[in-house]
């Protein structure tokens, strides 16, 4: 508010407290109220007299609420003045400006079907600490393991509808384990994960141990687990946000087949106290089953993987540490140039297995 405004203001607000203060009663007006009250003593009582005592309480009662207003209006002034420069002070959205709050009150439903386009484009608007994911069509998604919900379970060619459960669940685990668990995230021995996979898998498990004590190109964790390099980046908050889906069907080894595909997005800055926010989205689809151990040699209650595969937007190509390396847009990029298409990883529509194999650059995260 422009200072002769707040001065006029205030000015203006003084002269009325002024003019609504009781005042001292004139000479005359003393001798007419003393000359009425020895008429009412003599029992004199002029027409119409009950009305002026009713008039001057009235009067009474309007200066009060004058001078009660006079009081109340410089805050309330101050509050409108103060709203009207900056209405963001207001919760919520009353103004409908499209903020990332008030696109974040209408979380997207669950996902049950493949999609069949990628989600439309969003404002170009940039992520900061305070909002990690503005501008992202992650913004909806459900946060973390909230993401990942898990079909209703049904006996299925003959397995028993408890053992699907198991299944089921036991995929829940492996996929938390390996890509949200805080411990898998900031580069550490991905011990949830480990725990949900049979150790009686030909290969598996150890080549995993492998490429966790010296990843290269043929040994990569990053194949199954997300991870970064504690010493370069940092997540921004606690929330990852995630939306995928998962089914089911009789696996061709008499076990609980299960499929699924699920979308991680990460915002990270890097730790040498830059405050620039940047997103890395992994897209991850996984084929596991449970066996029987009565018919095979397998762990109770461990999962066998059958295949996985995976998609990285916003990582350095050809750089084979065990660790995803996100490119911040103030910052030459690392690793080798970007060799294959641009493609958008929030698009969930296209098979993943059709890229051609090279690193390539994408169109947003």
């Amino acid at each position: 508010m422009p200072d002769e405004v707040w001065e006029k203001f205030i000015r203006d607000s003084e002269l009325d407290i002024r003019a609504a203060a009781p005042k001292e009663p004139s000479a005359r007006a003393r001798m007419v109220t003393e000359r009425l009250r020895q008429q009412e003593a003599r029992g004199e009582r002029p027409e119409g007299w009950r009305t002026v005592p009713a008039r001057q309480e009235s009067h009474g009662r309007n200066a009060r609420r004058r001078r009660l207003w006079a009081v109340i209006g410089v805050p309330v002034a101050i509050a409108v003045a103060v709203v009207a420069l900056k209405p963001s002070l207001l919760p919520g959205d009353p103004f409908g400006d499209g903020t990332p709050d008030a696109a974040a009150a209408s979380p997207l439903g669950e996902e049950t079907t493949a999609p069949t386009a990628p989600p439309a484009a969003m404002d170009p608007e940039i992520p900061t600490l305070d909002e990690p994911f503005a501008g992202s069509p992650a913004l909806r998604w459900a946060d973390g393991a909230a993401g990942i919900v898990l079909p209703k379970a049904t006996a299925v060619g003959g397995i028993p509808k408890d053992r699907v459960e198991s299944a089921l669940r036991l995929t829940r685990k492996l996929l938390v384990g390996a890509n949200l668990d805080p411990k898998t995230v900031r580069g550490e021995r991905p011990e949830a994960a480990l725990a949900v996979l049979d150790p009686k898998q030909p290969e598996f498990v150890d080549d995993l141990n492998r490429s966790l004590r010296a990843p290269d190109e043929e040994h990569d964790p990053l194949d199954l687990l997300t991870r970064f390099d504690p010493a370069d980046v940092r997540l921004v908050g606690d929330v990852i946000k995630t939306r995928g889906r998962m089914t089911f069907e009789k696996g061709d080894q008499e076990g609980v087949a299960v499929h699924a595909d699920y979308t991680f997005v990460y915002p990270v800055v890097r730790t040498d106290g830059s405050t620039e926010v940047t997103r890395t989205v992994v897209r991850r689809v996984l084929d596991v089953e449970l066996l029987d151990p009565a018919r095979y040699v397998a762990t109770p209650d461990r999962l066998n993987v059958l295949h996985y595969d995976r998609d990285v937007g916003n990582t350095a190509c050809e750089v084979h540490d065990g660790y995803l390396h996100p490119q911040f847009p103030s910052a030459a990029p690392s690793g080798e140039p970007a060799s294959g298409p641009t493609v958008d990883p929030y698009d969930r529509s296209r098979d993943i297995a059709d890229g051609d194999g090279r690193c390539g650059t994408v169109s947003r995260t």
